[in-house]
Order: structure tokens, then C-alpha cells, then sequence
């Protein structure tokens, strides 16, 4: 639109106008949703305000106020609520965000209007900072909800056959003791961001208008309450360039597997982290795979394809945008359809004969078992956008400053006659070289330290170990006093004994108290770290009963339920409690953040 027509159609001056743009060109698209519900609310209350001035929304005359629960496990459900929060607030409604794990589930019967955010978590399973709350609507103990207004946003990933089930759960139980939906219930997959931007413009629009009875939103001017600081200009939708600057491979020649220790530089980014943080990476498809899809599919490799606001060569897109890694039962369905092609057809219309045939499969598997010929647009309608990964970042800023270390396992695997990787791990591993650049930014956790000097019991095999690396670097850099415990295991000593030399300065200093290893092929049976821990069950029971904090990094289908499982039994047996009772000291452990879990 040019300057001209811009002065016709607009209500507002081309001064005006050029200042606007100046200031939304930076903004993040967080930013940009607080700052179209904080001009919302202007014009809703008819006021006026400098642009300089600092924001916060007073409360409605209403007495009601909104309440938004998360329940979160890598942040995405965390930054929805924020998001929530951030245009009631801009809405002019008096408004509390707050995890599930740090809600006190008494003041549920006293709620008349929430809003609850969750992913779900492996087999149907809730975060760890949503499982109290969710035990507690199931129970007896859960209130009537008759006077209670919700709306449900739930996060998952349409390849895990319990899709979004947490979501699920909180909406048909919420619904059972009561409550209204005064919004549908919204089920999001990998690509959430658009819909939970709807969810949230729909849902708050119907919580103010309800809190409101029809009175205007107040929205006025406070030095007090200013926006949060945003720490850095990154972010993940705005990643930082940084360097990769070491690539160290940490097992044995002869280990069954690659782990690799990354150094990555932050410098000149104002990137900060805490131990237990994770660092999301962007990373780029293997260019052979994407030469290889095209061939197969007889594309051109130079279509112009437009992903947002970018126009690119299909070659492009498919390296950059798309998820070329992991199949996904919706892949399967829309390719069978593009491609008429019979046996995916039937396959799509069996969910469970689906799961099963996607499950040991990379996307470019079910593409070369049934090639087609396909424009660039359609293939590309198939495809889900690429996401980062997260990995738990493995070192403390106390230590190692505007570094960032991760330890990662390289997936790397044949199958069906050809080699496969994964698609992050290989990126780092193998298709970047030290000194070029990896897209970053840093994913904030609940998994953290205690404040004091309580013990801390770290369970951490495999690559599990990495945030335990950090949690012993910050309290040695610190002089912290606290007493610390490492369980970690891993298939062979010889081979696979990661960070062994730094384990035994920090054991010969005390930094590090106590070690217990479990390698399991070392011997003719099988031992895991939760063998370990049963064999010193009575000192686990010592140190809990002394305030102990007890956590749980790495696998979540195997080992963080069979840690959970031997945990709870150590309490039974060592605290002559009952099954039930020990469940119950669990559970208080989880609510006063002394059992967290970082597991994937």
C-alpha cells in the first residue's frame, strides 16, 4: 500500500504510521500478540496513552478473577500461558499464571474462570509439574465445579498414539465435577503456535466478557508494573548464530555407542542459563536425503516454494523449514491420498497396523518403498515444519561463561539397506564442523537445585548425566555446601565411563561425595542404576529423611519408571511405610520440588 493510500484508508497519519512500523519490525511474535491486546484494550476503554509509558492492566469492577494453569515438561505449555496471561492482563482482567506444580489444589473450589495449558508426556502420561493436580481431579477429594468457566489448550504430537490425552483428561474431568467450557477444548500438534494463538484470542475474549458483565475493560498507566525484561534479543523463534567450537566423541573406539561433548560459544549474545536449563538447536536436513526425495519424487529441485514470508528453492525449504526425519502417521495418510497409492491407503485406515509400520521407519524409508511422481507443492503439503530439539544443557555459566556444553548420543543406525541418523545428532555430529555455525537459544526449566545446602541425589545414566554435570560444576564454582550423591550407568566401564576423569577430581576434592556405577555389561546379569539404588536403600533413606532432594535425568519408558519404581520401594521398606503411605511421601516430595525429573 503506498504512503498515499495509506493517508486515505487509515485512521491514523503516515508519521504515525512509519513510527509504528519502527517499533513492531524487532518484535517477536509474542511480543506482537501482548502488544495487539494491550491496543485492544486502549480502544476498548477510549484512553490514550504515550507510547513510552509503562503498561499494566488494573482489575475489572468484577470480583472475579482468571486463573491460568499450566502443566509443562519443556516450556511450549509454559510460554502459552504466558502468552494468555499477557493479553488478559492487556484485556484489563485481573489475572494469576501459575504452574500446576506450585498451585495449591484447595483453592480449586473457590475458582470461577480458568484457563489450563498442558503437553502430555510418553504413553498419555501428564508433566511432572501437572501429576499432583491431575491425580487430584480424579480423586475423591475434588470439589464441585459448578460455578467454575475453563477452556483447555493441550500440546502433544499426533505419532504418540495417546495424543494430547493429559489435555483430554483435564477437560473431561473438569467437565464431570461441573464446570462450564466456555471455550472447546483445543488439541494441538507439533506446529501448535497458530492455533494456540487463536485458542487464547478466543478464550480470553469469552472469559472477559463473562468476568466483565458487559462493563468496558479498564486499562491504565503504572510505573510498577512494567513488561517482564527480555534478557536477550534471542530466542527460538529469533535464534542465536553462536559457534560451534569443540565436537569431542567420549566413548570408546569399541563402545556401542557415540556420544559426543559439544562446546558451543554464546559469546556476545546476553544468552543466560541456569543448571537444568535446556539449549534448543535448529538444525539443517542431510543434503543427501533432500537430493535423494527429490529424485524419487521427480521434483524440481529449484520450484519456488513460500514458507511465510520467504520464497525458496524446494532445495531450500526442504533443507531448512520441513521435518524430513521423523514419520508420522498424518505424512503417511496425505501421501497415500496425493499418490493413490493402495497399500498406504488400506495401512492409513488401520491405526495400530500404522503405529507399527512408521515406528522403525525415517520419512525417506516410506518414500523410497513407494516413490511417485509429485509437484513440489504437494509433497511439501505432506510435511510437518521442522522443529529444534532440546537438549539438557551440561555445564553451569559459574564455570565455563559464555560457553554452552551438551552431551549428546549420535543416532546413527542401519536399516532397511541404508544407513540412517538422526536428524539434530547428525547435524552436530557429523554435518557441521568445529568453528561453523549452529542456530541456539536457551529453553529455561523447572529442573533446578535447591536454594540451601540440602542434600542432592542425582540419577543420571547414559547422557542422562548431562544436567548433573552442571548441577556439580555451579556448586563447586560457588563453594556450595551441599552433599551430593551420583548414580550413573552406562553399557561398559572401559568404554563408556563419560566425564570419568572430571567424576574423580571432584570425588577426590569432596565436591562430589558419593558415585554408585552400574555398567551393565560388565557382568553375565544386567545391572541398571535402579539396582543400585535398592542396594543402598537404607542410605538413600537416611539422606531423604534429611531433606533430600532426588532427581531423575535421561530415559522416560524404561529407566525413569523403574528409578520411580525403586524410589517408592526404598521408602516403603526402609520407612516401614505402606504402599499407599510411601506414594503419598513421594508425592509431598514432588510438591515441595525435592523429586524432579528431567526425562524424554
Amino acid at each position: 500500500m503506498s504512503s498515499q493510500n495509506t493517508q486515505v484508508f487509515s485512521p491514523i497519519t503516515e508519521e504515525q504510521l512509519t513510527q509504528l512500523n519502527k517499533i513492531t519490525a524487532s518484535m517477536s511474535a509474542n511480543q506482537l500478540s501482548w502488544v495487539s491486546g494491550y491496543l485492544f484494550g486502549l480502544s476498548q476503554s477510549g484512553q490514550a496513552q504515550p507510547a513510552t509509558a509503562n503498561v499494566t492492566a488494573s482489575a475489572p469492577a468484577a470480583a472475579h478473577k482468571l486463573t491460568i494453569l499450566y502443566g509443562s515438561q519443556t516450556g511450549n505449555a509454559k510460554g502459552v500461558a504466558e502468552q494468555a496471561e499477557a493479553a488478559a492482563k492487556a484485556a484489563g482482567l485481573d489475572v494469576r499464571c501459575i504452574s500446576m506444580g506450585d498451585y495449591k489444589n484447595k483453592e480449586l473450589k473457590s475458582e470461577t474462570h480458568v484457563l489450563i495449558t498442558s503437553c502430555t508426556q510418553g504413553e498419555g502420561d501428564p508433566p511432572d509439574d501437572a501429576i499432583d493436580f491431575h491425580e487430584f481431579l480424579v480423586s475423591k477429594k475434588a470439589p464441585k465445579l459448578n460455578n467454575t468457566k475453563y477452556s483447555v489448550l493441550s500440546l502433544g504430537d499426533s505419532s504418540y498414539e495417546f495424543f494430547c490425552q493429559t489435555g483430554k483428561d483435564f477437560d473431561e474431568r473438569l467437565a464431570k465435577l461441573g464446570a462450564t467450557a466456555i471455550e472447546p477444548r483445543v488439541d494441538c500438534d507439533v506446529e501448535y503456535e497458530a492455533d494456540a494463538a487463536a485458542w487464547i484470542e478466543r478464550a480470553v475474549t469469552a472469559m472477559s466478557k463473562d468476568m466483565q458483565s458487559g462493563q468496558a475493560a479498564q486499562v491504565s498507566v503504572s510505573a510498577a508494573a512494567t513488561p517482564t525484561a527480555v534478557e536477550s534479543a534471542y530466542n527460538k523463534k529469533n535464534p542465536f548464530p553462536a559457534t560451534l567450537e569443540t565436537n569431542q566423541k567420549i566413548t570408546g573406539r569399541d563402545s556401542i555407542k557415540d556420544i559426543r561433548h559439544f562446546e558451543i560459544s554464546l559469546a556476545d549474545s546476553g544468552l543466560t542459563y541456569q543448571p537444568g536449563d535446556s539449549l534448543g538447536v535448529w538444525f539443517k536436513n542431510d543434503a543427501a536425503i533432500v537430493a535423494e526425495l527429490i529424485e524419487l519424487l521427480s521434483m524440481d529441485a529449484n520450484a519456488s516454494i513460500k514458507v511465510e514470508e520467504h520464497t525458496l528453492t524446494l532445495t531450500e525449504a526442504l533443507t531448512e523449514y520441513f521435518e524430513l526425519t521423523l514419520s508420522h502417521p498424518g505424512f503417511v495418510a496425505k501421501y497415500a491420498e496425493l499418490t493413490n497409492n493402495k497399500t498406504l491407503i488400506e495401512l492409513a485406515a488401520d491405526r495400530q497396523a500404522l503405529r507399527e509400520y512408521i515406528e522403525p521407519r525415517q520419512l525417506i524409508d516410506i518414500v523410497r518403498e513407494h516413490p511417485a511422481e509429485l509437484a513440489a507443492e504437494q509433497f511439501v503439503s505432506c510435511l510437518r515444519r521442522l522443529t529444534p530439539r532440546l537438549y539438557s544443557i551440561a555445564s553451569s555459566q559459574a564455570e565455563v561463561d559464555e560457553e554452552v556444553h551438551l552431551t549428546v548420543a549420535l543416532v546413527k543406525y542401519d536399516a532397511f539397506g541404508q544407513e540412517h541418523q538422526g536428524g539434530a545428532s547428525g547435524y552436530l555430529a557429523e554435518r557441521i564442523e568445529e568453528g561453523d555455525e549452529v542456530k541456539v537459544f536457551i529453553e529455561h526449566s523447572h529442573f533446578r537445585l535447591p536454594e540451601d545446602n540440602s542434600p542432592v541425589i542425582m540419577v543420571g545414566p547414559g547422557t542422562g548425566v548431562a544436567p548433573f554435570r552442571a548441577f556439580i560444576q555451579e556448586i563447586d564454582a560457588n563453594d556450595r555446601e551441599n552433599d551430593t550423591w551420583l548414580f550413573f550407568g552406562n553399557p561398559t566401564f572401559t568404554e563408556d565411563f563419560l566425564y570419568q576423569v572430571e567424576w574423580q577430581d571432584y570425588l577426590k576434592r569432596n565436591v562430589l561425595n558419593r558415585i554408585d556405577l552400574a555398567f551393565s555389561r560388565d557382568q553375565k546379569e544386567k545391572i541398571y542404576v535402579q539396582h543400585r539404588l535398592l542396594e543402598q536403600a537404607a542410605d538413600i533413606w537416611q539422606w531423604l529423611e534429611k531433606g533430600a532432594y532426588f532427581y531423575v535425568c535421561g530415559d522416560a519408558t524404561y529407566m525413569a519408571k523403574d528409578v520411580h519404581e525403586a524410589l517408592v520401594t526404598i521408602i516403603e521398606q526402609q520407612g516401614g511405610k505402606s504402599r499407599e503411605e510411601a506414594e503419598a511421601y513421594v508425592s509431598d516430595m514432588r510438591k515441595n520440588k525435592r523429586y524432579q525429573r528431567d526425562v524424554y
